[in-house]
């Protein structure tokens, strides 16, 4: 565990216990020159072997707190740990993707992961070519391993990334924001990458801003907001505290109020052409046949289901693209 304080000597509380986490913080706070707190009062926990999710919008701390955990940046005060070590002998077990690939351009992929490779000083240089072929191999790069690096699509270039934090046995892989600039088929690449990976048994931390693309592939998901935790747990619980609703798509909204309204469905609301009401213990079958048996012709109707954009507005009152 490590502990930061403000004061020399004083201690910060108890070290928290690592149990079967990867990641543990509390009380982590990062404040820089003139009061600006980046990340306030920080507790997190990441379960082993789960894919987590970061998610913030920019400038919620997210980076910053990646930059502490991997002993980038120094918090100014708090304690965490990573895989239940001292982050001197954690860090060889950790790869990390932190703000976008950088390679030489004119070199192919190969030749780029072996300069990555011997700047390492806890690399073994004798199985650099056998762990090189196995990286580019578990990214699907095998085939595009003697191509130069500027002929990359921005898929094949984050993959390449991955592949240099994987370059040595990983107990915990961080990315920070992995698919950010891609294109859709690079995005699907990486979400693939990254379940694969976590089905090998490595945990996998995922900063993003992009809810809907971290709902997809985490088991779990921290949200942030200017610096503070707002909310933890797997996408199911998270998802859980926001009501899933039924929407009527009719020419007859007014019709189509009253019979839901009639079967006892809550918070009614009619906008336009569709009516929207909350689900409850009701049978969407059930509804749209009571529908039908009051002759309200029904166009549409569809279940909607929670989403982490609609956890995030119900705890903040905002919408995810706020100002951090």
């Amino acid at each position: 565990m490590t502990t930061v304080t403000q004061e020399a000597g004083a201690p910060f509380g108890a070290a928290p216990p690592s149990g079967d986490a990867a990641i543990v913080t509390r009380g982590l706070t990062k404040r820089f020159k003139g009061g600006q707190v980046a990340v306030d009062a920080l507790d997190l926990t990441v379960p082993r072997g789960s894919v987590f999710g970061f998610l913030g919008p920019n400038g919620s701390g997210k980076t910053t707190t990646i930059r502490m955990l991997l002993g980038l940046v120094a918090p100014t005060e708090g304690e965490y740990s990573v895989l239940g070590l001292p982050l001197g002998r954690a860090l060889p077990k950790v790869g990390a993707v932190v703000e976008g690939p950088a390679f030489y351009p004119y070199l192919s992929g190969a030749a780029n992961l072996m300069r990555f490779d011997a700047a390492d000083p806890t690399a073994r240089r004798a199985t650099a070519a056998r762990r090189i072929a196995d990286a580019l191999e578990r990214v699907g790069l095998s085939a595009a391993a003697g191509k130069r690096y500027r002929n990359y699509s921005l898929g094949m270039r984050q993959r390449l990334a991955i592949a240099a934090a994987l370059l040595g046995p990983r107990e915990l892989l961080v990315l920070d924001e992995p698919t950010n600039g891609l294109d859709p088929q690079g995005t699907r690449e990486v979400r693939a990458l990254v379940k694969e990976i976590a089905a090998d048994g490595t945990t996998v931390f995922v900063s993003s801003h992009l809810l809907a693309e971290v709902e997809q592939m985490c088991t779990h998901a921290a949200i942030m907001r200017t610096g503070r935790l707002v909310a933890e747990g797997t996408i199911a619980s998270l998802n859980g505290g926001v009501v899933t609703r039924i929407r009527v798509e009719t020419p007859d909204p007014a019709g189509a109020a009253r019979v839901l309204t009639g079967l006892g469905l809550a918070d009614v609301r009619a906008e336009g052409r569709e009516v929207t009401a909350e689900l409850g213990g009701h049978a969407p079958e059930r509804i749209n046949a009571a529908l039908v048996g009051e002759d309200v012709a029904v166009r549409g109707l569809a279940v909607v289901r929670p989403s982490l954009e609609d956890v995030f507005v119900g705890l903040t009152g905002e919408g995810f693209d706020v100002d951090g």
